[in-house]
Formats: C-alpha cells, structure tokens, sequence
C-alpha cells in the first residue's frame, strides 16, 4: 500500500469536503480544525453522495436520507444506513494531501 497525492489542503476548507478518484474508487475527503479525513463517497444505505453531505462535528450527513457516519472511522452514527463506510488513512506533507489506498 502506498499514500497517493489527492488534492492540496488549500482545496478543502475547514468544514468542507471534496471528491477525489483514486484507483477506480471514489473517495471524500474533509477538513475538520485543521485535521483531514477520507471515507468512501457512497452511502451505504441507498448510494448517496457523502462528499455533498452536512459535516458537523467528527460527522457527514447523507444528503440523500440523513444518515450519519463518523469521519475518523467510518461507522454509522445515525440511521438508516445499516453498515459503515471505508475509512482511509490520510496524511499531510506540506501542501499536498495524499491517502493510503491498497
């Protein structure tokens, strides 16, 4: 496995979040106080977008039906959806973000 740069820390202000491709995969990633984190974009409840979801606090919102999922892990914190997401590990060098995908 190795870390692959996605974007610059520039491209994803505080509470907001962008979607990257890497390997075939689509991946959201958001800045929460400086921190970034990076989960799969699809909701596991019906395919919602989670890059387009409300973050508040450690958490996104599907924008498609409410669900919840913690940003550091990925598990679902609020229904309906009934598994958690991928969760990857993301670290900053400099400006450039990169995540861990294998």
């Amino acid at each position: 496995m190795a870390f692959v740069k996605v974007a610059k820390a520039a491209e994803i202000p505080a509470g907001a979040s962008k979607l990257v491709s890497v390997d075939g995969r689509e991946i959201a990633l958001f800045q929460v106080d400086g921190k970034f984190y990076a989960l799969d974009n699809v909701c596991t409840h019906m395919g919602g977008p989670l890059a387009d979801g409300m973050v508040q606090g450690l958490e996104v919102e599907c924008p498609w039906h409410g669900a919840r999922f913690h940003l550091e892990t990925g598990q679902v914190t609020a229904a309906p959806a009934g598994r958690g997401v991928g969760c990857y590990p993301i670290r900053r060098e400099g400006e450039d973000i990169e995540v861990e995908v294998g």
